[in-house]
């Protein structure tokens, strides 16, 4: 079996000219991004859309990563599509409320809302999954992480960026359902990364944000940028980076309870090692809080949503119309 490879580099910009060719150079050694995408595929692009309420914090995915990337993908003769399912609100409204109007605006990009369907999963805990179709029947599938602290799940990565591909309010209901086990929903997310199996992650740790993350915490300039076709090894390098024990983030001890997460001497670096880009005094947050959602704040959760979704969401647009 071929080892798994991981490609780091240092990346300090995020102006479009100087991000494209770090992004080049980036993934040249796993074959350029024609190695992932053929003319007429169409192709996902699931940045993180977590929020729109805290656009300088560095919460999501900077837009600049998403436009080189989608014109890369163009130049490959793909079909980019942006796609996410924000816990509250739409994915529109959410990247547009990122600054995202210009790039949908500049390269045509189309944005989608997922919508769910139930898939098969082998795991004696759950036989099935809700999943985006949406992401499920894309030809390739590219994940766009932001390095970002987790007061729930001490980090968010590139596994947990995929829960992404879980449609909305069912994201709450997993929350009430599995989230009393933070190692059952752990192998939840673990089998939604296995299931929807993207060809290519690209994590944005040029600025992360750290603290009490997933948006509560601070921007901190990393200066990194990675890139795999294994996600799971791309996690497991990256929490070496930021020198958290594995044992510590539940989602790589899921990965590594399930058998499907190498080990640092398993993976392939053909540029950095990440010994070369540890950080010291990354922040984690400073106390996690439980998983699961009460009743109670199940219901205020999906009452926010449909109000983002339905009556913000819309007056915002008419407004400006």
């Amino acid at each position: 079996m071929q080892s798994p490879s991981v490609s780091l580099i240092r990346a300090n910009s995020y102006r479009r000219e100087v991000l494209r060719n770090s992004l080049e150079t980036l993934l040249e050694p796993l074959g350029g991004i024609a190695g992932f995408v053929k003319p007429g595929q169409k192709v996902l692009l699931k940045p993180n859309l977590l929020t729109g309420s805290r656009p300088t914090k560095e919460c999501t995915t900077r837009t600049e990563l998403v436009y080189v990337v989608a014109q890369m993908v163009m130049e490959a003769g793909g079909k980019p599509f942006l796609g996410d399912s924000p816990a509250f609100g739409s994915a529109k409204g959410v990247a547009i409320a990122n600054g995202y109007q210009s790039i949908l605006e500049d390269l045509k990009l189309p944005i989608v809302e997922f919508h769910g369907k139930r898939y098969q999963v082998v795991n004696k805990e759950f036989n099935h999954l809700l999943l985006s179709k949406e992401a499920m029947e894309a030809d390739v599938v590219i994940n766009l992480p932001k390095i970002k602290s987790h007061v729930q799940l001490v980090l968010t990565l590139g596994v947990k960026n995929l829960f992404g591909c879980v449609p909305g309010k069912m994201k709450a209901w997993w929350h009430l359902e599995a989230g009393k086990d933070v190692s059952r929903f752990s192998s939840m997310l673990v089998e939604t990364a296995k299931a929807v199996n993207p060809n290519l992650t690209i994590v944005d740790g040029i600025i992360g944000h750290q603290g009490n993350g997933p948006s509560g915490g601070e921007p901190r300039h990393l200066g990194i940028l990675g890139a795999s076709a294994n996600i799971f090894a791309l996690d497991r390098t990256l929490v070496e980076i930021l020198k958290v024990s594995p044992d510590k983030v539940p989602t790589i001890n899921a990965s590594m309870r399930l058998g499907i997460c190498p080990s640092l001497a398993e993976i392939n670096f053909p540029h950095l090692h990440p010994e070369v880009l540890q950080v010291d005094d990354w922040l984690l947050p400073d106390r996690l809080v439980p998983i699961d959602f009460r009743m109670p704040r199940l219901i205020r959760s999906t009452f926010k949503h449909l109000y983002i979704r339905f009556i913000k969401e819309p007056m915002s647009a008419y407004a400006k119309n």
